[in-house]
């Protein structure tokens, strides 16, 4: 009996372990969830790792909302360092961690990505040795460097896909750039898949099985995390939603088709829907004009929530989600946009699969991609770090 009693501690102290590699960083409710083991279970298999120094209590990055942060737990690593870029559209974000996903240092800098791709290859290379120095962390300490693209990336390649937002990045080998300026390991990723990491390690999605992220700005991305895992497909594409045929005689779209979901509820689509009555105006001031009340500004984000809920509908009979997060510069409008989504999706989903599945807005905000780009450096640095190539893709 006591060689079976041992035997089941150790297994559960396997499990334990075994999740904590996965995630990186994770609540002592999310290690119940993820194992199935009770939270009394959990309890006193964390006080045995926390005893013997396996494991460590952590802090949790911050979210958007009020509170603390969180404690979570991690596993005890070697001394390291982690970098994190994320790449939008019109900017670039560098930040620098610990192992444990402490935040040691971060700069956000404003920049047009597809007018100088060089440039902005140089610039995140230029932030992050600044921010080593600044933190006294010297390069070779770094473990490795996630990096989130605004696009369709071909990890085989190396590049983006053809229609990709950054059009002058296209048959770039990114990985071959950034490598050549970054002298430790680097992961590639789309930048919605690694929002969705963040979001589901700690933020907005950390208790759901089976995600849906959207992210809304110049384009619309959106990332599968399918029991744990990120979802790519067979070529890195899956999760286009912005691509989905919404209307088939509406405007072209970049991709080449015609009544893409991106024509109708992005950033440029609704300042072009509100120019004839408001003129010019940027995506900041349409946010701005929705909280004050505007009324036109108010119908174009009610319509473009309905029409992407339309569009998550028929997502949700495919795939049975039970979390949908938005995120993106868009996600800001706040309910003005998600109640019509929600909404959308409960009428053109089927009834047993709106009623599981719960829309809900990123917390982490604009940090989403730049947390989930450490979290991911980590992941695929766990792999097999001694047999990785510089510049992995």
């Amino acid at each position: 009996m006591t060689s079976g009693l041992a035997q089941l501690r150790d297994h559960n102290r396997q499990r334990v372990i075994e999740t904590l590699s996965r995630l990186g960083t994770a609540s002592r409710s999310r290690l119940a969830q993820e194992t199935g083991l009770s939270r009394t279970t959990i309890s006193a298999v964390v006080n045995d790792l926390l005893a013997e120094g396996s494991v460590v209590e952590v802090e949790l990055p911050r979210s958007s909302g009020p509170g603390r942060p969180g404690t979570g737990l991690a596993l005890t690593r070697p001394s390291g360092t982690l970098i994190g870029v994320d790449y939008g559209h019109f900017h670039v974000r560098v930040a620098v961690a610990d192992l444990s996903y402490k935040i040691l240092g971060e700069r956000y800098l404003e920049l047009d990505l597809d007018a100088a791709p060089h440039t902005a290859f140089d610039t995140a290379a230029e932030m992050a040795g600044e921010l080593l120095q600044e933190v006294g962390r010297p390069v070779a300490s770094v473990v490795a460097g996630g990096v989130g693209i605004p696009g369709p990336y071909d990890r085989k390649t190396g590049t983006l896909h053809a229609g990709a937002i950054l059009q002058s990045w296209v048959g770039l080998d990114v990985a071959a750039e950034l490598g050549s300026r970054l002298p430790y390991p680097l992961f590639l990723d789309n930048d919605a898949n690694l929002g969705a990491l963040g979001e589901f390690t700690f933020g907005a999605a950390a208790d759901a099985d089976v995600m849906v992220y959207i992210r809304l700005s110049s384009g619309i991305g959106s990332s599968l995390v399918l029991n744990g895992y990120l979802f790519r497909g067979a070529g890195g594409i899956a999760g286009e939603l912005g691509h989905v045929v919404v209307k088939e005689d509406g405007p072209m779209c970049r991709c080449g088709g015609r009544g893409c979901l991106e024509a109708f509820a992005t950033g440029r689509a609704l300042r072009e829907s509100l120019r004839f009555s408001h003129g010019e105006l940027t995506l900041a001031r349409i946010l701005e004009l929705s909280e004050a009340g505007d009324v036109g500004c108010r119908r174009a984000l009610s319509d473009a929530g309905t029409t992407i809920g339309r569009a998550l509908g028929d997502l949700c009979n495919h795939l049975n989600p039970d979390r949908i997060v938005l995120g993106g510069e868009l996600s800001a409008a706040g309910e003005v946009l998600l109640e019509p989504m929600r909404v959308a999706v409960a009428r053109n989903a089927i009834p047993a699969a709106a009623k599981q599945v719960r829309v809900a807005a990123a917390s982490l905000g604009d940090r989403a991609e730049v947390l989930g780009a450490l979290v991911f450096a980590q992941q695929q640095a766990d792999v097999n770090l001694d047999e990785l190539p510089r510049a992995f893709h």
